[in-house]
């Protein structure tokens, strides 16, 4: 069975997601792609936004499922 790739801007948006929620700098973004920056910083935000509101461990990944079903 083929695996089907995720999209790239996406998979940014989660790793940014993550990197916010576990409190990590935004420093850490690791792409050049002007495109695939932004949605890791996008992630980010709402990352540390759900962080400072309290969604930590399961209930922060269970808030980035719900973001992005509509994003």
């Amino acid at each position: 069975m083929k695996r089907q790739k995720r999209d790239r801007r996406e998979r940014a948006y989660q790793k940014g997601y993550l990197a916010g929620l576990e409190g990590r700098s935004k420093n850490l973004c690791p792409s050049g792609i002007p495109e695939l920056h932004q949605e890791w910083m996008n992630g980010w935000r709402e990352g540390r936004s759900d962080q400072w509101d309290g969604l930590t461990g399961v209930r922060g990944i269970h808030r980035l499922n719900e973001v992005l079903i509509h994003h």
